[in-house]
């Protein structure tokens, strides 16, 4: 169901690459996956990337992301369902995989594509075209026909993840920003030369996991068509702003992530490590849903008392520090 597919499949860089051998590929990714083997290690890259930010931005939450390394559907049953979660696993994911082509065409890694010739224009004050643009329109084009390959079908959950997709790929083409290099005696600036560059994968990050906590709840309208009957969705709460192409949307209301449960994919959140000071989901109160939890002290050694010597090391000595570890019960 969902884009993320299995360990096996963020792997791909490291050997030489057989289309066949990848689990849980649709019939048209499999085509694709055959005419443009050679970007396929990126697509995989892309979507590790996205998994990695996912864990970084859900670290403080019930839900962090986890994955599961023996399963086809990496993130167990949590996609399943169509809520926000699923909305921002599969827009961080699409954009990982447009993030990570463009950027490994910019590096000359491929013979089908390159550095950007469009978006030249004329240059500005100060400075002029040069380097290598990125080129995004292609990143996003690879991974609308990788990623959305698999939403072939006239249901709610199809439009769903295809309305997400595109929101994460959106977030990419909003991000390009001019990025210059000085030139000129010891570095100064006589002359600049510029060009198109995606911002850190952490800015998509931050930007989606906004997106996110505003995310749209919609409601599933069916209507016949000459094809049979086709789900759409459309905004629950007239009263609200209707979702731009730039939000997320998700029709399913998520479990609350407290306790195990292997039919939803939570895990729970016992054992986790809280913060006692925060008042936010990150911190015991509402991170151990109530339950409690429990402190331990842990000894750490550290550097310390370091010394910086002319010319020119850094001499330190080793401290034992102790901290305080809070666990949820």
């Amino acid at each position: 169901r969902s884009l993320a597919l299995g360990q096996q499949y963020t792997s791909l860089g490291s050997q030489p690459l057989l289309c066949g051998s990848i689990p849980g590929l649709v019939p048209k990714q499999l085509r694709f996956c055959r005419n443009y083997i050679e970007i396929m290690p990126s697509v995989a890259e892309g979507v590790k990337l996205g998994i990695q930010e996912c864990q970084h931005q859900f670290r403080g939450r019930r839900w962090n992301c986890t994955t599961i390394d023996d399963s086809l559907a990496i993130f167990g049953p949590v996609l399943d369902k169509a809520t926000r979660e699923s909305a921002f696993v599969h827009a961080i994911a699409s954009a990982g995989v447009a993030f990570a082509v463009t950027r490994s065409c910019a590096e000359g890694t491929s013979t089908i594509c390159g550095c950007d010739s469009h978006h030249k224009g004329p240059p500005g004050e100060g400075w002029k075209w040069g380097g290598c643009s990125e080129d995004a329109d292609f990143g996003v084009l690879v991974s609308r026909e990788f990623a959305d390959a698999r939403e072939n079908r006239p249901d709610a959950r199809s439009a769903m993840n295809k309305h997400n997709n595109e929101a994460g790929r959106t977030t990419i083409l909003d991000h390009m920003h001019l990025k210059c290099k000085c030139h000129g005696l010891s570095g100064s600036c006589e002359v600049k030369t510029c060009w198109w560059a995606q911002p850190d994968f952490r800015a998509i990050g931050d930007f989606l996991k906004d997106k996110y906590d505003s995310a749209s709840e919609m409601v599933v309208e069916k209507h016949r068509e000459s094809r049979g009957w086709v789900e759409t969705l459309r905004a629950k709460y007239a009263l609200f702003k209707p979702p731009t192409e730039r939000d997320l949307v998700y029709y399913e209301n998520s479990p609350n992530f407290c306790e195990p449960n292997p039919e939803t994919g939570s895990f729970g959140t016992r054992d986790r490590t809280c913060n006692v000071t925060s008042h936010g989901i990150d911190g015991c109160d509402l991170l151990c849903c109530g339950r409690g939890h429990n402190t331990r002290t842990e000894k750490r050694k550290e550097k310390c008392h370091c010394i910086f010597h002319w010319c020119c090391y850094v001499s330190c000595q080793e401290c034992i520090r102790i901290y305080d570890v809070h666990t949820c019960k």
